[in-house]
């Protein structure tokens, strides 16, 4: 079945294509500061997959008609299809193209091998990455050549500022580490990444046995592009490349080439959270999947229930051998939750596609799971089967997960902030609070602010996981809390005052919040006006001022 393989080759090919156009603009969203429209394609790129995986689903149902089934017929369409991409750039991603179309054909659980490619190879097929090579004679008029290779360099505010604090930067670093005065060259990703209102320049710099990691972050304000940071530390750079972050726009001519430079200064970084963050969310999901895979069966733990307060959502299970959690949503929502499920699952959708600032950790949805029976603890099997039974069967030794999401594991805020040293709970309380604005800033309102429902990463960076309340800040109404007029008032136990069902009183929340008593004064020294409705009618208004820049 030659011809219905090369079909699938050019469906991918046609998606392949969108999305590059797509990713293009970026550039020319950022010269423009339009980020309305900057945000709408990113939104348009996550969409396409699934899209254009359904278009070719049709394409080949209909060629096939009554045999679009038929085993035999596929695996001579696999065999034929292996042929065409093996040697071209990114072949796993026509791969995953592919077993995209047969699972929603065959509606596979698990994995069937006779119609699904099961491996990826990381660098395999054709391709190189366009690198800049600079020199360094003199630091300073080596990031000049840096600076006038931008292709925003015409739109720099102040390119002497630029140079002196980038030169400025990476000497104080190579001195304070002893490695000289400057590195003896460096190597930047020609491909500019765009995310927000932001562009990054992403490379590495070469010294005498060494080599760091480098990213420029410019950003286009009201006087034009200006250097915002310069990223030196594999902590900082992984961040920049996490999982609570969205998605680069990066024009790459073969992405897994750049995932293996991009891993050369940032070696623990997992490779499906790299495919993720590059755009690439279904090889990424892809590469998890197939990761667990391997950890299953190089390991002998037991699933068990995650850490952390049990939620009347979800329920939360992980491996504690492995760095994930599955969420799975329950049959029934424990009072006071109003929600369905249908409700859960728009709110996940909405991060998947929203600015997640550094602060939602992206939650993959995964479907058909079959995991091993054998491998859950006694009690988490009873609750999944009992209380989860739209989403888990048991099928001969496997139990089956029909839908869920999977995270990478964080240690809760709550139980953080019991086991942790002074400082560091002093640090992820600050942070909390910083969380709550950074989210905010992006129109995010977390809805429940309990800390349990934040996390807390190896880096100390605290991120919001529990989405079930989530919403936008423009959808909430921010009241102050009326005073009372009257003795009766005041002493009422029932609010005396009328309560819409989306007003919410800042001035409440303290209390509620379980902020131990030590660092409730540390958190309100930097967060205070957090607690006030001003603050958020604040965000409200910038919100709308950005959506609609008239209003301003």
């Amino acid at each position: 079945m030659p011809n219905l393989a090369a079909v699938i080759a050019e469906h991918f090919e046609g998606y392949n294509q969108e999305f590059g156009r797509i990713t293009r603009l970026a550039a020319k969203h950022f010269l423009a500061q339009d980020w309305l429209n900057a945000q709408r394609d990113a939104v348009a790129r996550i969409e396409l997959y699934e899209q254009r995986v359904g278009r070719c689903e049709q394409a080949i149902s209909n060629a096939l008609s009554s045999s679009q089934r038929d085993i035999a017929t596929w695996k001579d369409i696999k065999n034929a299809y292996e042929l065409i991409v093996l040697n071209r750039s990114d072949s796993d991603f026509y791969h995953t193209f592919f077993n995209s179309v047969t699972r929603d054909t065959f509606g596979t659980v698990g994995v069937n091998p006779e119609v699904e490619f099961c491996s990826t190879r990381l660098g395999s097929g054709a391709g190189t990455m366009p690198i800049h090579i600079y020199r360094v004679a003199g630091l300073p008029a080596t990031i000049g050549e840096v600076i006038a290779d931008l292709p925003f360099f015409h739109a720099l505010d102040n390119i002497e500022n630029a140079v002196h604090h980038i030169s400025a930067e990476i000497g104080r670093f190579f001195t304070l580490g002893r490695h000289g005065t400057a590195p003896d060259s460096i190597e930047l990703i020609q491909p500019v990444f765009y995310r927000g209102t932001h562009a990054f320049v992403v490379g590495r710099l070469i010294g005498d046995s060494t080599l760091t990691p480098l990213v420029l972050s410019f950003v286009h304000g009201k006087s034009g592009v200006t250097i915002d940071a310069v990223l030196l530390s594999r902590a900082e750079v992984g961040s920049l490349f996490g999982y609570a972050r969205s998605y680069f726009q990066v024009d790459l001519p073969v992405v897994s080439v750049a995932i293996t430079l991009l891993r050369s200064f940032m070696p623990r970084k997992p490779v499906d959270e790299l495919y993720t963050v590059l755009g690439r969310a279904k090889q990424g999901k892809t590469e998890r999947y197939f990761a667990l895979q391997r950890h299953l069966q190089a390991s002998i733990d037991s699933f068990v229930h995650a850490p952390g307060d049990r939620g009347l959502v979800m329920i939360v299970f992980t491996l504690p051998s492995h760095d994930l959690v599955f969420k799975v949503i329950r049959d029934k929502f424990g009072a006071p939750k109003t929600s369905s499920r249908e409700d859960v699952m728009d709110r996940y959708k909405f991060v998947f596609r929203h600015d997640r600032a550094g602060r939602l950790v992206d939650a993959q949805e995964f479907k058909r799971l079959r995991l091993p029976r054998a491998r859950f603890m006694p009690q988490l099997a009873e609750e999944l089967l009992e209380q989860a039974q739209t989403s888990c069967r048991i099928e001969g030794e496997d139990l089956i997960v029909e839908h869920c999401y999977i995270e990478r594991r964080l240690r809760p805020l709550n139980l953080f902030l019991r086991e942790a040293e002074p400082a560091a709970t002093e640090a992820a309380i600050v942070d909390y609070g910083q969380a709550l604005r950074d989210l905010a800033a992006s129109n995010v309102f977390p809805g429940d602010l309990l800390l349990k429902n934040f996390g807390v990463t190896s880096h100390g960076r605290v991120i919001f996981y529990d989405y079930d309340e989530l919403c936008r800040v423009t959808d909430v109404i921010f009241r102050d809390l009326p005073q009372p007029t009257c003795e009766e008032e005041e002493i009422s136990g029932e609010p005396w005052f009328h309560c819409g069902p989306k007003d919410v009183f800042p001035e409440q929340w303290l209390p509620f919040l379980a902020i131990p008593e030590t660092l409730r004064p540390i958190f309100l020294r930097y967060h205070g006006e957090v607690l006030t409705a001003t603050w958020w009618r604040s965000m409200i208004k910038a919100q709308l001022e950005l959506e609609d820049p008239a209003t301003s």
